[in-house]
This record gives structure tokens, sequence and C-alpha cells, in this order.
């Protein structure tokens, strides 16, 4: 029997939209939205020009706006987030796309560097496995830091192997939309680079 599987990038892939960014939008509200990121503009600057790392940029975003969160109240806002906010920005395409190899038996997993915290209540409605980027937790509250590695690029491909014994597979698709999910694609017997738009 042919085991199949598919691993899909979330933002800009499933989405039209980087839900990292909405996310924080639906926090703090647009005003605040742009005065944090000016504030922080001298980090995600760097990290365009190649002198931070894209995990030192987003944990400097995160503690600002996250930080010291408590942690129900973060996953309460998560929730409304996934509830509100995310299924306006899913493309049509892509969740006709799952449930078509779903329907095949293919195992559906999204893979993404946005946090775990507001795509799991999705990926729990649509029964797809999630592998994501983890935030670190201390005292019951948010840090703003990622807990080990931002799930992106390479990190994708390791996170990927670490729970999955690919050699069991006859068939692997891979679905994304920019040069951090290259790695992620390379693992693919049919990959898919933007097919959703």
């Amino acid at each position: 029997m042919s085991q199949r599987i598919a691993f899909l990038d979330f933002d800009g892939t499933i989405t039209n939209k980087d839900s990292f960014l909405e996310m924080v939008k639906f926090r703090a509200g647009t005003s605040r939205f742009y005065f944090g990121f000016l504030l922080n503009s001298p980090f995600i600057i760097a990290w365009k020009l190649g002198l931070v790392s894209n995990q030192f940029a987003k944990e400097r975003v995160m503690q600002y706006f996250f930080g010291k969160m408590e942690c129900q109240k973060f996953a309460a806002l998560c929730e409304a987030f996934a509830r509100e906010a995310l299924p306006s920005m899913i493309r049509p395409k892509a969740l006709k796309e799952i449930a078509q190899l779903q329907a095949t038996g293919t195992e559906v997993v999204i893979v993404s560097a946005s946090p775990e915290d507001w795509l799991k209540p999705w990926c729990r409605q649509l029964n797809t496995t999630l592998i994501s980027t983890k935030l670190e937790v201390r005292n019951d509250r948010i840090t703003g830091r990622i807990l080990g590695f931002n799930c992106h690029g390479e990190e994708k491909v390791r996170r990927i192997r670490e729970v999955y014994d690919l050699s069991r597979y006859n068939e692997i698709y891979c679905y994304g939309d920019t040069q951090g999910d290259k790695p992620m694609l390379s693992l693919a017997n049919i990959s898919f680079y933007r097919p959703f738009r």
C-alpha cells in the first residue's frame, strides 16, 4: 500500500497574508502595530541586511507585543485570532487541496515559522498535524523568545526528520512560497511552489 505524506508551509502558501503580522495587528490595533514596528525597525532592517538572524528580529517584535503576557490570556487571544481573523486569510484553493489530499489517505502536515499557538486551533479543525515554532514560557508568562529555533529554512527539514522517517513514504509532497521553503521542497518527490495563487 502506497504511503503518502504532504508538508505545507502556512504563511503565504495557505494564506494570502502573513499570520504573524496579522496576529500582532489583531493584538495591538493598527496604530500601535505601526508604532511598534517603527520602534523595532532597526532590528528588522538589520535582519533584511543579513546582519542579524530572522529569529533575533522576530523575538524582538514578539517581546515588544507579547512579552510578559499571561499564558491563559495569550491562549485566549490566539483562539480568538484563529476563529475571527484566520478564516478570511485562507486561500480557497489551498483548502480544496488539503481536502483532496486527505480524501486520498494522504497525511497532511502544516510546517510553519509562525508560533504554534494560533495555528493549533485551525489545524485541529482541519484534522492536520502541525510542526511549528514554539514560544518560551516562564512563570506562566510568554517571554517573547523562541524555544529552540525558529521553524524556518533548514530548521523545517530538521524538525520534519525529527518526527517522520521519510523512507517509509512512497510519495512525499511539499508546498511552499519563499526561499525559506526551498530546503523543505527538496524533500519531495513532487513539490509545488506558490501553487494556490
